[in-house]
C-alpha cells in the first residue's frame, strides 16, 4: 500500500466545510490543486477530477458521503481491483468550535508495484489542498 495524507484545523462548523467540499465547480476557485471537476459531488455519483498534479489526465471516481459520520470517499482504479485509489475526507468536531479536517489517499492492488513508481509525491499537493480548504472555508 502507498498513501498520502494532510490535515488542517478549520475555524468553522462542519456544515461550512461540507459546503465547500461538495461544490464541484468551486474547486478551481480556491487553492485545491484541482483544475476542475466534472459532475456533481453526491453519494452514488461518478465525478471526473482533473488534477494539476497530473496535467492532461482525468480521474473518474465514485463518490460516497456519510455526513453523519463526517466521511466522504472518492474511489477509482482499474477493473478487478488490479489497481485502486481511495481518497477519504474526514471531518470531526474540534474541541474549540471548529472542525478537524483530514484527507488520506491509499493506493493498493496487485499492480501497485508497477503503477506506484509513476505516482508523484502527492504530499505537497495534499498540504496545498488542506491549506486552501481552510482558507476558503474561513473566508466565508
Amino acid at each position: 500500500m502507498k498513501a498520502f495524507e494532510a490535515s488542517a484545523s478549520i475555524t468553522a462548523p462542519a456544515a461550512a466545510v461540507w459546503n465547500v467540499l461538495t461544490d464541484a465547480p468551486g474547486y478551481s476557485t480556491w487553492d485545491s490543486g484541482v483544475e476542475r471537476i466534472d459532475g456533481v459531488i453526491e453519494t452514488g455519483s461518478t465525478i471526473t477530477v482533473h488534477s494539476r498534479a497530473a496535467p492532461g489526465r482525468a480521474f473518474p471516481v465514485k463518490v460516497a458521503i456519510d455526513v453523519e459520520h463526517g466521511i466522504m470517499t472518492w474511489t477509482g482504479g482499474m477493473p478487478l481491483g488490479l489497481f485502486r485509489g481511495a481518497r477519504t475526507f474526514t471531518l470531526t468536531d474540534a474541541p474549540t468550535d471548529g472542525t478537524e479536517f483530514s484527507m488520506r489517499e491509499e493506493f493498493s492492488g496487485p499492480l501497485l508495484g508497477l503503477i506506484g513508481r509513476s505516482i508523484p509525491d502527492l504530499g505537497p499537493s495534499f498540504r496545498q489542498f488542506a491549506a486552501g480548504l481552510k482558507a476558503r472555508v474561513e473566508a466565508g
